[in-house]
């Protein structure tokens, strides 16, 4: 793996010298854009609004608009917006994991000790098993200030989940929800039933992701001048229909799978 962030981690006084890799990978095929005609792969260039002509990478800038005018921004811009940031993730406070909402979490990182900051890296790798707590900070990551979570992962490495700041959370107040009204109690009494008999302890490891497999047997089946068939599947209604009805025979199935 390529480290995407070199730092160190500061809380109080300590600082511990970490690199910050990606946790996660995309699981989807690789397709490419073709075009219909003579299935040559489509290209997108970089071009100039008012000549039309494309733009080599070098000689593009960043900039911002201000006031009808483009304020053009250099790498020591972006270094000089509190620089002490820039390569300290600093913990500001140490929180229960439980009290966050998932709403807030995006994407996962692995921290790995550098040189000489082994030491530290496993005092706090160890102290936040034993106290069950997690840090809260933020950093400087590709021109933006992340907010994130420090936490321990299986117990064995420090995870750093990136989280969005309140204010990118979306107001859900203008869409159309259920009134207050309470629903009949024999419903609620089969719904909790339900909930009850489909409740285990999770396990990742009992979803996988089987849309890539079907696609990649549709491909070569394609390769090989097949066409598989598609198996019926049965319509799901997006109408209301008898709700005791259905929680009923959701009950009855789950009964009888469990037989």
């Amino acid at each position: 793996m390529r480290a995407i962030w070199n730092g160190a981690i500061g809380f109080g006084l300590v600082n511990i010298p970490i690199k910050l890799y990606a946790a996660t990978e995309e699981s989807n095929l690789d397709l490419d854009m073709l075009d219909k005609e003579d299935l040559s792969n489509i290209q997108f260039k970089r071009i100039n609004a008012k000549t039309g002509k494309e733009v080599k990478y070098e000689n593009i800038v960043k900039g911002y608009k201000l006031q009808d005018q483009y304020i053009v921004l250099t790498e020591e811009d972006f270094n000089e917006v509190s620089p002490e940031k820039s390569k300290i993730l600093n913990i500001k406070q140490f929180v229960n994991i439980q009290e966050i909402d998932s709403a807030y979490f995006e994407n996962s990182y692995f921290l790995e000790p550098q040189k000489n900051g082994e030491d530290a890296y496993r005092l706090l790798l160890n102290a936040l098993i034993k106290t069950k707590m997690a840090g809260i900070g933020t950093f400087i990551l590709r021109e933006k200030e992340i907010l994130c979570l420090v936490r321990p992962y299986e117990d064995k490495i420090l995870m750093v989940n990136r989280m969005r700041y309140p204010e990118e959370l979306r107001s859900f107040e203008d869409l159309k929800l259920p009134s207050a009204k309470k629903p009949q109690t024999e419903e609620l009494k089969m719904a909790e039933s339900l909930i009850k008999q489909l409740q285990t302890t999770f396990d990742p490891a009992k979803f996988k992701n089987t849309y890539n497999e079907d696609l990649m047997k549709i491909i070569e089946a394609k390769a090989k001048g097949k066409t598989k068939k598609t198996e019926a599947k049965e319509e799901v209604s997006t109408t209301a229909t008898d709700l005791m009805a259905q929680l009923k025979a959701s009950l009855e199935a789950g009964k009888m799978k469990a037989g």
